[in-house]
């Protein structure tokens, strides 16, 4: 069972992705966990009823933070999460685009449409650009999201680095 000080970390931290306290809660003891575990598991280890564990885990289903493993023989399901925090944070941000950006934009657009002023297409540009970064970066294998933040990027598939030019020996 995680420390209050981790439990409290990782309930801070997905609320502010946008996840609830328990499947936040539910993530870190799946996250953390060396074998997979099954909800009656996670009540214990999150602390929280089974009820919520049940919300909990469709939540992170949709968000596709977590997956079902089966055991032969064992009629439970059994939970895992991608072990690469740059896997997660990729997920993390296909999904935030989907929830959060995509809505916000059709909204901003729909006023748009209805005659609004400037400064609002503005922002819509101004959100449509960072819409559109957001989802390139999430389309990233993980590696290659973790070298472009790191600054050990390679360049993308179309773009070409300029070739210096031999000097020719006389």
């Amino acid at each position: 069972m995680p420390d209050e000080g981790t439990r409290a970390l990782f309930a801070a931290l997905g609320e502010s992705l946008g996840l609830s306290r328990p499947a936040a809660l539910c993530f870190a003891a799946i996250w953390r966990a060396a074998p997979a575990p099954c909800a009656d598991d996670l009540v214990l280890r999150a602390g929280i009823s089974r009820s919520n564990v049940s919300t909990a885990l469709k939540e992170l289903r949709s968000w596709g933070l977590v997956a079902i493993a089966r055991i032969p023989g064992d009629r439970r399901e059994y939970f895992v999460a991608p072990s690469d925090p740059w896997a997660l944070i990729r997920q993390v941000l296909a999904e935030r685009q989907r929830r959060a950006l995509a809505p916000a934009l059709d909204r901003l657009r729909d006023l748009q449409a209805a005659g609004a002023s400037a400064a609002l297409t503005d922002l819509a540009d101004t959100l449509q650009a960072v819409a559109d970064w957001q989802e390139r970066l999430a389309q990233l294998d993980p590696a290659d999201l973790a070298a472009l933040v790191t600054g050990a990027a390679t360049p993308e598939a179309g773009e070409h680095r300029k070739k210096k030019k031999k000097s020719r020996k006389s």
